[in-house]
């Protein structure tokens, strides 16, 4: 019962929006700026999860397959179509109710306001090539090695951008750009990013056979650890600490900070060895809930 939980949390990428809830949280308390309302809260939950739930639909054309994950989504076709419908009408709903109730607001933001989230969209969009191939054929997923730096960018724009969006429209607060901002912006996108060529490795036999120039296919697993991981990690390292010398923050904040970037250390090392695909999404996923946690511990201390 347990392990078909599991499965059902992680296959059905339910664990995604709990990971766009907790950075977002953990973003608003580092940054000192209100909640937003609970109605976003549904739609940040809802939208990546069929953002992300999308690529794995089409997996439900063929009968066989030896990916335990790819199986489940045949397996449980029917029931991951009615939640798609469920989570996308969801989203729409929530979507139309912030828009009908700040509409003046929307209208009146300012046009950098509009050219950030637009420019979010348009890379969203583009990552799974969701627009008509007549209209604009990109796949933004299958450019190899910028893949993981995509994934990072919208998942630190999920975190330190659309919230704060959404909170001008919803009180009129000013978006409080700052170095502070700036540098949490940077850290959730390197992180994610390492996150992502983690990820990778799971996908390295198919990538080389789809010839996708990913990290982990042009230098090889070992490689890759040790000349792409190891220093992006070591450099957040380092710049965390120096940052938070410069902003003089508290001891217990920065080690909490500091916490997830030496257990991604230790999980890349891992990754030496083959590993099942549920591990890369409870443990390798699970770091960024680990990060948010500390965060959010950090930022309440």
């Amino acid at each position: 019962m347990i392990a078909k939980l599991i499965r059902f949390i992680f296959f059905g990428n339910y664990f995604i929006g709990l990971l766009a809830i907790a950075l977002t949280l953990e973003a608003t308390l580092q940054l000192r700026v209100p909640f937003n309302t609970f109605t976003y809260y549904i739609l940040i939950f809802c939208a990546p999860v069929v953002y992300y739930t999308h690529a794995y639909m089409g997996a439900t054309r063929y009968s066989r397959s030896s990916n335990p994950r790819v199986a489940w989504f045949i397996k449980h076709q029917q029931l991951l179509r009615w939640s798609q419908r469920i989570l996308s009408a969801t989203a729409v709903c929530t979507f139309l109710f912030l828009f009908i109730k700040h509409f003046s607001s929307i209208l009146h933001l300012p046009w950098f306001y509009w050219a950030g989230v637009t420019f979010i969209l348009v890379v969203a969009i583009l990552y799974y090539g969701l627009l008509p191939a007549y209209f604009f054929n990109l796949n933004l997923r299958n450019t190899g090695w910028l893949k993981p730096f995509i994934i990072g960018f919208i998942w630190a724009c999920t975190a330190n951008v659309i919230p704060l969006v959404v909170l001008k429209i919803e009180t009129g607060m000013e978006f409080p750009l700052s170095e502070f901002w700036l540098w949490l912006f940077v850290k959730n996108w390197m992180f994610c990013t390492v996150n992502a060529i983690m990820f990778d490795i799971k996908d390295y036999e198919i990538d080389a056979n789809k010839e996708l120039k990913t990290f982990v296919v042009q230098f090889g697993i070992h490689k890759t650890i040790f000349f792409i991981l190891l220093p992006l990690l070591i450099i957040g390292m380092f710049s965390l600490l120096a940052f938070t010398s410069y902003e003089h923050l508290p001891v217990k904040q920065v080690t909490l900070n500091f916490i997830p970037f030496a257990l991604t250390l230790l999980v890349a090392f891992s990754l030496n060895l083959k590993k099942p695909i549920l591990y890369y999404l409870v443990v390798i996923d699970g770091l960024i809930l680990f990060k948010a946690t500390c965060g959010i511990a950090g930022a309440l201390l």
